[in-house]
Order: structure tokens, then C-alpha cells, then sequence
């Protein structure tokens, strides 16, 4: 296989000829992503948008080392991992990507500085390290007041900052998001991409799925997709 370089030595993300194809029968095979080039730099913020069955959230599951593709090469932070076991890309998953999805995914039965503590059991830190940076964590997203309270004791965007939370706990190089105002109210999702936009004026690359034209506004970068291809890559220089 042909090893890429990267054209940008900032870049984080490098993909090149992605593809996807799942099995539906026997004979049937259906091609999500029909070879997708793309790089992302350290530090962007961008929006991936498109119809439903577009390809948009496989393409971040692929990015984000939750799936693997089908054909094509993907360099991540330097490293071609194409070809990574589960085992390593597990690795990456824990160490360098954040994840914030529409339906929160936390443990009902554990307080919030628990559930932000997750990713960290098995770092060889502390546990009382652990906890004091779960703490800090959420006092970040202004949960310091909530820190033992269960996601039923929360309201849907206050469990989405815990979300947050967790998914910066260990500082990833990129913060995925999928639909993560999706099931939030207005005024709750202002609040959560406020502090998205925080993050990405402190250096966090942000990548994110949405269908909503205010919430994409909000990324510098608005990449399309449509039966499984890019048909639009635009920035918004501000």
C-alpha cells in the first residue's frame, strides 16, 4: 500500500478514497461512501451536513475509530492507522478522541463525577486524581453544584454538559459531536454550543454532525454530503 503524506504538516486528519460498504442480504451490498478524500487540520471546527442516509454520521463513526472502513487510507495525528487491530484503535479511541452524541450515553445509575471519571479508570492515575479532574471538569460546563447528582436528577442539557465533560476529560486531539443538540430545547442549545465554541478558542479540534443550519453556523468549515460523496467544502473566514 501507498504510504500519504500530508500536504499540510498541521494536519490531523487524512483521508484518502474512504469507503464504505455494508452487507443488507446474501447478494446485496450497500455502498455508503463512494471514496472520500478529505483532510482536517489540528484546531478546526467543522460541520458535516447532509440529507438523511447521506453517509455523514458513517463518516464520523469512521473518523472517530468507531467503525472501519471498507477501502482507502486513513492517517490520524501523524500515523496511517488503516490497518490498526481493534485493539489499537481502542487505544486511540481512549486517549486522543472525545465523543458528545445526541443521546448523552451515560450510566443512569452514577453520578456525574462518575460518569466523567469513566474514561479514565484504567490510566494508571489515582483515584482520587480521577475525582479531583472529574471535578474540575465540571466545573468547567458550570455542573460544580451537580457532582453527585444521577442523569435523572438532571435536566436533558445539564446532562449533556456532563457529556461533555467526559469526552474532554482525558484532553483528545479531536472532539467528535453527533446531533449533539438533537434532543435539547433552544435555550439549552445555545448553552451547549456556547461552550463548543469555548472549546474550540482554546485550541480543541471540533467535529460535528448536524442537520440544523443555526447549529452548523457555528463551525468555521461546512462540508456536505450527498449519496455518499462531498458535494460542498466551504470556510467561513472570520
Amino acid at each position: 500500500m501507498t504510504n500519504l503524506r500530508y500536504t499540510n504538516t498541521m494536519s490531523l486528519i487524512d483521508i484518502r478514497g474512504i469507503e464504505k460498504t455494508y452487507n443488507a442480504g446474501t447478494d446485496i451490498e450497500v455502498k455508503v461512501l463512494k471514496g472520500i478524500d478529505l483532510t482536517i487540520g489540528a484546531g478546526e471546527y467543522v460541520a458535516i451536513m447532509g440529507p438523511s442516509g447521506s453517509g455523514k454520521s458513517t463518516l464520523m463513526h469512521l473518523l472517530g475509530f468507531l467503525d472501519t472502513s471498507t477501502g482507502g487510507q486513513y492517517l490520524f495525528d501523524g500515523e496511517d492507522v488503516t490497518e490498526f487491530s481493534e485493539k489499537e484503535l481502542a487505544g486511540i479511541r481512549n486517549k486522543k478522541v472525545g465523543f458528545v452524541f445526541q443521546a448523552f450515553h451515560l450510566l443512569p445509575r452514577t453520578s456525574a463525577i462518575e460518569n466523567v471519571q469513566l474514561p479514565m479508570l484504567y490510566s494508571g492515575v489515582s483515584n482520587k486524581d480521577q475525582m479531583a479532574r472529574a471535578q474540575e471538569a465540571l466545573e468547567a460546563v458550570g455542573l460544580g453544584d451537580r457532582l453527585r447528582n444521577t442523569p435523572a436528577e438532571l435536566s436533558g442539557g445539564q446532562q449533556q454538559r456532563v457529556s461533555i465533560a467526559r469526552a474532554m476529560i482525558n484532553n483528545p486531539r479531536v472532539l467528535f459531536a453527533d446531533e449533539p443538540t438533537g434532543n435539547l430545547d433552544s435555550k439549552s442549545s445555545a448553552e451547549i454550543m456556547q461552550i463548543f465554541d469555548d472549546l474550540h478558542k482554546s485550541g480543541t479540534t471540533i467535529i460535528m454532525v448536524t442537520h440544523e443550519d443555526d447549529i452548523a453556523a457555528h463551525a468555521e468549515r461546512k462540508i456536505v454530503l450527498k449519496d455518499g460523496m462531498i458535494v460542498e467544502d466551504t470556510t467561513d473566514h472570520r
